[in-house]
Order: C-alpha cells, then structure tokens, then sequence
C-alpha cells in the first residue's frame, strides 16, 4: 500500500476517503490528512448532489467501474487517469487504483494531431495551399487565440508574415527586418521559444497584435539543418512544454512538406521555363519579323515571370534613344510613345550602367519616373528594367511592370537575364537580317541599273534601235506573266530581255551599223552574237540563269534558227515568248532599207509564222493580248 507507484484511495460507504497512500498525495498534491477530510466528489468528475449519490450507490451494486477521468488537484490542474475502482473489499470499504496516463494520453493527442496534420496536408498540393492548412490546424489543434506561419526571404533575409490567423490576422504579409522579433529571432537561432507572459518581452515586434494573448511560443521550421521559417501559437492561458512539444512535431512536418512542394514547383517552374525558352527559341529560328518575335517573347515574360505587363525599347543609334518597340498587358497605349535618352529614366539607367533596374516602388520612385504621364492609370507598383546585350552592344531594355509589389528570389533574377539575353540576341538577328537583305538589294539594284545601263549603251550605239531594248523587255516579261511564269522567274527574264543584244558588242561596226543588207560573209559574222553574248555572261554567275534569251532568242520552232538549231520545245521558254516580241517589234520599227510595218501586217506575219519559226501557244496568247491593246486604244509595250 505505502509503496506501489499506483495511487489507492480508500472510501466509505458515504464515499468519505479514508485512507490514501503516498503515491495518490504526490499525484493528487494533498496531504493524506487533507484527503481523508474530503469525497470522492472533491477529486473525481462525478457530480455533486443527489445524482453523484445515486451514481456512487449504483458503482457499489455493481462492485467495479473502470474508465479514464479527468481527476482534479490541489493547484487547480487536472490529470489524465486510469481509473480503477473496485466496491465492498470488505464491507463498507471501497478501494480505487489510480495510475496516471497523462504523458500517454499526452502522447497519443500528439499522435492524433500529427495523422490530422499530415492528412489535411496530403490534399495540398502545392506551397501556397500548405501555408493556410497548417495555420488553420494550429488554432484547432492547440486552442490557440492566434496562429502564424513566417518564412524568409531568401533575397532580404526580412522575416515574412505569410500566413496569420485568429488575433494574428492583423500581421499577415508583415515583414520585419533580418532576426528582428520573436520570428525573426527563432528563424535566426534555430531555438524554439516560450513565454508565458509575452506582454514582457520587448522583442515582440508587434505588440498591437496581441489583443488578449499572454502566452506566446514560436518554433523554427528546419528541413536538411535549414532554418526555412517559423510556427507561432498564442493563448490566453499559459502554453505548456508539451504544448511546445507539439508545435516542434507538426513544424518538422511542416517544413518537409514545405521543401517537397517547393522543390515540385522549382521543377515545373523550371520545365515550364525551358519550354518558353524553347518557345522563343522556335520563334527566333522560324522568322526574322522581330514584331513577331518580340510578341512572343513578351507573351512568355509575363507568363512565366508573373507581371501585368512588359516592353522592348530599342536603342537608335543616330540619336541614342530608347524607343518603344512592342508591348503587352497595357491598358492603353500612351506607353508607345516613350522616347528616352540613355541615362534618363529607369530604362535609360539599365541601359547605360548595363545591369538590372529594380523599383519596388515606381510613383515613389521620384524625377526618375519620367513617365509618370504616359503610365497614368496603370496603377504599376513594381519596376524591373533589364539591359539588351548583344556582342557586347546595347540593343535595348526589357520593362516589367507589376501592379503589386515584387519580391523576387535569385532563380527569377536568373531568369528575367536569360530572357533578356533571347531578347538581344533576337532583336541582334533581325537587325544582322535586315542589314543583310537591305544590302542584297541595294545590290541587286546596282546590278540591274548596270544591266539597264549596258542596254541603253546598246541603243546608243545601234541608232536604228533605238529604245527597242526597254520595249522589248516590258513585253516580254507581260507576256510571261499571261502564261503563268512566276516572280522569282521574272527577274531573270527581264534582265536577259535587257541583254538580249548584248553580244552585238562583238560585232564591228562596219556590219553592225551598215544601211543596206548584209552578205553572206557578214551575215555569218552577224549570226555570231548569241555565240558572244553566252561567252560574255557565263562566267557571270548572278546572270547565267538570264542566259536563255541573249543566247536562243535566234533559234525557231522549226529548227532551223541559231546558233544551235535548237527545236519546239528544245527551246527555252523565255527564248520562245522573246522571239515573237522582238520580231514584232522589229518589224513595227523603221529600218534604214525599209519602213515600220502596219499593226495588222506585223501581225498576220507572225500568225503565219506560228509553229514554224515561233511557239503556236506563245503566239496564240500574244495575238490576244495585243488584239485587246488595239480594242483599247493602246500600243502594246
């Protein structure tokens, strides 16, 4: 009796306690002599009065009840018991066994709280869905007043308010500077903290968040030994070390399933990342339209990056100004209108110190908000300028605009640069692309102003023929339009129309320029120039695809033409559709040893000569276009 470790209490039959051992005092914190003045009634939770009576007489009829109560001590506190009572050992003494479970019941609400905790965390997906679940079970779980959960930023080291409940919600998205507050402190050490009287502690940054709160504990949220943040529970009443206890456990859950879903979201942001790089990428190799370009790119900024909206200002070199090239999430477009100098503005100072421009707060921001007017009623709060740097040359700024503030970590950081890099090297392309192309123009224009020059050289020097060339030219390339010949084609026709006597160059003037008709010696000479002219603009190669007509314009249907003898569709087409316009306009013109011919003449001699010396369909196609310019009035050209 005196030394078992299990309280025994022994009552009468008036449920007046008779004797107790050591143990029921240590457990129950009275004297034997103060319990043998009090009842069952003064400990247990049966009630007072005629109903705990009728209970007490009902537990003697039966001779035993066991169960778990509450029992209550001397200090006011409770204990979690095993309650064993056994009725009449002898007659008129009853004897209950006493054992105290509470670290076990202790244990096991830890235990019910961690499965509640943990499954209530298994429908979250992602961090954002984590925080709230977590907050919202601390308040249950521990009949907290006030729950939080803190984190730190990883770019500020500031202590971050994310979540807050109950007298807490006021501090929600406060955030406190690097180990200022209690927050701050547990997050900085690594230590849980505990008082019982926080209304004392001058590290509570926020006293006017307590409201009625007078205990306080915070753990830290630890995964692989870092400290990731922090769990906040207050109370009206004091918090004990089991409480604590618990809090510790569910942080360490916490701050795993925390670090999971942050890792899982890393990786999807991380792929979603690689397929807008991708994107771009695409983009940048499928078309050198930079406006396209650009659209894409911004389209993928403030997708990825999380911004209302973004901007490309291109630099101009000849008056070193930044200027807007395309946009995306505006409400209006007034910010089309920007125009800056290198070093005025936001963008102006990213581009002349050649680094990131962060602006937390722009309408704050001072006279380096130059654009106040033009971003009127956007409401931007968050400003992010990023350098366009392409073979060490500034190309331009990427803008980011955001409506709230931005608290960005180094993984976005990396990011805006590796856009902002897509976005020099695309703008660097297209402007390398258009150079080139303006280039390969202005000197595909060189080439066929020398061609023309070359040609009214021709005419000059062949009096009679004059202007012949350019009428010439203009008819055969309208011909070949009618029969289907496509642009690409037609460049190179009208360059050999152009050229098509070119090879007369070879032939002296005495025969070339001889008013009466030729020999047969210098006919045979005469007949030489295709010959020269193929000799003069092979070696060329941006002319030999312009060869068929200089070269076979001579040859005929029939066979029976030079320089080659060449036959029907032997022939090249362009060579086919030249000969007929070249003959009609020959025979049109005034020869030294014979006048124009009449229109109708001229015409009815090439219908006679259709599938003999020319193309039957070229000519069927020339005579009804050349009917129509007569219905009309005008002179085929």
């Amino acid at each position: 009796f005196d030394n078992t470790q299990d309280a025994i209490l022994l009552a009468d039959d008036e449920a007046r306690y008779v004797d107790a051992n050591p143990a029921a005092c240590a457990l129950l914190g009275y004297s034997r002599e103060e319990l043998l003045r009090m009842t069952v009634w003064d400990v247990t939770p049966l009630p007072n009065g005629e109903l705990g009576q009728e209970l007490w007489r009902a537990f003697i009829a039966a001779g035993k009840q066991d169960g778990e109560y509450t029992l209550h001590r001397k200090d006011g506190t409770t204990v979690e018991a095993d309650y064993r009572a056994v009725a009449s050992i002898v007659p008129g003494l009853h004897l209950s066994v006493i054992r105290d479970i509470t670290e076990r019941k202790q244990r096991e609400h830890e235990r019910e709280a961690i499965i509640i905790v943990a499954s209530a965390l298994r429908t979250a997906r992602t961090r954002a869905d984590i925080l709230p679940v977590v907050v919202d079970q601390l308040l249950n779980l521990l009949q907290a007043e006030g729950a939080a959960l803190a984190t730190q930023d990883p770019l500020s080291g500031e202590t971050v308010f994310e979540v807050a409940r109950g007298e807490f919600a006021r501090g929600a998205y406060t955030r406190l500077p690097l180990g200022e507050g209690v927050g701050g402190q547990v997050i900085s050490t690594g230590q849980a903290y505990l008082s019982n009287d926080i209304r004392s502690e001058p590290r509570f940054a926020r006293p006017d968040l307590l409201g009625d709160i007078r205990a306080l504990a915070c753990v830290p949220l630890i995964v692989q030994g870092r400290t990731i943040g922090a769990l906040l529970i207050g109370r009206k009443t004091q918090i004990a070390s089991d409480d604590v206890r618990l809090l510790d456990a569910i942080a360490d859950i916490t701050a795993n399933a925390i670090h999971r879903a942050t890792l899982h979201e890393q990786t999807e942001r991380n792929v979603q990342r690689l397929t807008a790089l991708h994107t771009i990428d695409t983009t940048i190799t499928a078309s050198f339209d930079l406006r396209l370009t650009l659209n894409v790119l911004l389209d993928q900024v403030t997708t990825h990056l999380g911004v209302d909206a973004a901007d490309v200002l291109l630099l101009h070199i000849p008056t070193q100004t930044l200027e807007y090239a395309a946009g995306h999430g505006f409400r209006t477009n007034a910010i089309a209108r920007t125009r800056l100098r290198l070093n005025e503005g936001h963008a102006g100072r990213a581009a002349l110190e050649r680094r990131i421009v962060g602006i937390p707060n722009l309408p704050e921001s001072g006279p380096a908000f130059v654009r106040a007017q033009l971003l009127a009623g956007e409401n931007f709060i968050a400003y992010y300028g990023a350098p366009l740097i392409a073979k060490g040359q500034i190309k331009g700024v990427l803008e980011l605009f955001h409506r709230e503030p931005i608290h960005p970590d180094p993984e976005w950081l990396r990011f805006l640069e590796t856009l902002a890099g897509q976005a020099a090297i695309a703008i660097d392309d297209a402007q390398l692309f258009d150079s080139l192309h303006r280039s390969h123009d202005e000197l595909a224009m060189a080439y066929d102003a020398t061609i023309e020059g070359w040609s009214r050289a021709l005419d000059l020097r062949d009096k009679e023929t004059e202007g012949h060339t350019q009428r010439v030219a203009e008819l055969t390339l309208r011909l070949a339009r009618e029969m289907g010949i496509d642009d690409a084609e037609l460049v190179h026709i009208r360059r050999g129309a152009l050229l098509h006597d070119i090879g007369k160059m070879g032939i002296p003037d005495s025969i070339l320029l001889k008013p009466g008709p030729l020999s047969d010696e210098e006919w045979v000479i005469m007949k030489k120039h295709p010959a020269f002219a193929f000799d003069m603009l092979s070696p060329i190669a941006y002319l030999q695809r312009a060869l068929d007509i200089p070269y076979c314009h001579h040859e005929r249907w029939n066979g029976a033409g030079y320089p080659r003898g060449l036959k029907g569709e032997g022939i090249p087409l362009a060579a086919r559709i030249f000969a007929v316009v070249d003959v009609y306009d020959a025979l049109r013109s005034d020869r030294p040893y014979r006048p124009g011919w009449p229109d109708e003449k001229v015409r009815e001699y090439i219908r006679e000569q259709a599938g003999q010396h020319f193309d039957p369909q070229v000519v069927e196609l020339f005579l009804t276009i050349t009917a129509t310019d007569e219905t009309r009035g005008s002179t085929p050209s």
